[in-house]
């Protein structure tokens, strides 16, 4: 696998705290479609890319035809707002609030807590920070504010996977997540088309300058956006590039077998214990990771957790009011 912006996984890794941990997310709340809530027939489309500058043995190809049934899937990200209202009404700890810490974006932390804070070899602009969680995506002495709107990052697969057993919603598989990002164009690079930038707008929120020692922060921001940013692909999704990475419920492989590549509603690996992860972020850049490309993918343990990673939220097709 070609290096990438995102972090190493918590599980393994030397900083981590070795601590058991268990979702225990309260009742759900029954009928909680949201009017975010985007109905999709479903169909067959063409999932993946045998682009030439994509990373090897991210298992992207080969292109293949999917077909996935009926569902209905959020415009846009869960936001720090409605999880925290997840966080009230339950009571819930996140995975990076039961060890502890949390992977921070180095040039957001001041100086001395950057120089306390543990780095990864593989990822040294990564910083294990302790006290870092959602309500303090910085560690300590930073907040929300301002950011009510913003997608909540620090939150790994089973703190997604808990969030969404309250509300009655579901993680989107792998394919979902493609097909809907892909918003009815066939086979392009992108959400919108092929050029990332046509006629100079931006139209998601990358890295711009030179990873990972200045960001001109030329699309508007320099870490995340509102949910909303940006105008929304062909189907009404927001950011399904760039800004945060969002967790699908599959697990991870990189091989697609025969009998996989025409088969109806496919649902990942039965083996390994990684998940998916779908749509880049706003560390991403393309002379370095150009994963915000609309099939690019990677993955990481389900229980770890940073700064530019969060979800969107699906649901069965009879869910919600939507848009049909």
């Amino acid at each position: 696998m070609s290096p990438h912006c995102c972090p190493p996984g918590r599980s393994g890794d030397p900083a981590a705290v070795s601590a058991p941990v268990s979702a225990s997310p309260a009742e759900g709340n029954g009928d909680s479609a949201r009017a975010s809530a985007i109905r999709l027939p479903g169909g067959t489309f063409l999932m993946g890319s045998e682009d030439a500058d994509l990373n090897p043995g991210d298992g992207e190809g080969p292109v293949r035809p999917v077909t996935v049934a009926p569902f209905a899937i959020d415009a846009h990200c869960v936001t720090n707002q409605r999880f925290a209202a997840f966080v009230t009404a339950t009571g819930y700890r996140t995975e990076a609030e039961r060890f502890g810490w949390s992977y921070v974006f180095a040039g957001f932390l001041p100086g001395e807590l950057r120089r306390l804070s543990p780095r990864p070899e593989s990822a040294p602009w990564w910083c294990g920070v302790q006290g870092a969680y959602w309500a303090a995506p910085e560690g300590p002495g930073s907040d929300l504010s301002g950011r009510p709107d913003h997608p909540v990052v620090h939150v790994s697969w089973t703190d997604a996977d808990a969030f969404c057993q309250w509300e009655g919603s579901r993680l989107p598989t792998e394919a979902e997540w493609e097909y809907a990002a892909r918003g009815g164009l066939e086979g392009k690079r992108f959400p919108w088309g092929d050029e990332l930038t046509p006629g100079g707008e931006h139209r998601c929120n990358i890295w711009q300058g030179r990873f990972p020692s200045h960001n001109t922060a030329e699309d508007g921001y320099a870490g995340t956006a509102p949910v909303t940013a940006y105008r929304p692909n062909g189907y009404g999704l927001h950011n399904v590039a760039g800004n945060v990475w969002e967790w699908c419920a599959d697990r991870w492989a990189t091989t697609t077998s025969r009998a996989e590549d025409t088969r109806a509603n496919p649902a990942g690996s039965h083996h390994d214990t990684a998940r998916v992860l779908r749509g880049g972020s706003y560390l991403c850049h393309d002379s370095y990771c150009n994963r915000y490309r609309v099939a690019a993918r990677t993955s990481n343990s389900p229980d770890s957790s940073s700064g530019n990673t969060g979800f969107r939220v699906a649901w069965r097709a009879a869910a919600g009011p939507g848009r049909p």
